[in-house]
């Protein structure tokens, strides 16, 4: 039996989850970021009863994840649906729903 050994000069590529992300140049990840801005969101109610959180939630985070990924892949819709994990069907849907790349 004869088996090939991988070259060490091609490095695997290996998908980055987001827990590592630096904000502004800060080790500080994405999920405490996102739970530091729920609890001021809490604080700011005084007393008032919050409803619909989730849909609030998503309003105010889907529209600038597209546009920043559109950003940073220069338009390509096929690799933005890649790094979203979306098929680009719904890529298009949602960019024509938010007027991004119009």
């Amino acid at each position: 039996m004869v088996t090939k050994k991988k070259s060490k000069s091609k490095k695997e590529s290996v998908p980055f989850d987001g827990r590592d992300i630096k904000v502004n140049g800060k080790g500080v990840p994405l999920r405490s970021q996102a739970e530091e801005a729920l609890q001021c969101y809490f604080e700011t109610l005084n007393g008032h009863r919050p409803a619909r959180l989730y849909d609030l939630v998503m309003r105010e985070v889907e529209e600038p994840l597209f546009k920043v990924v559109m950003g940073h892949v220069a338009g390509n819709q096929s690799r933005a649906a890649d790094i979203l994990g979306i098929n680009r069907g719904t890529l298009r849907k949602k960019l024509k729903e938010f007027g991004i790349g119009e």
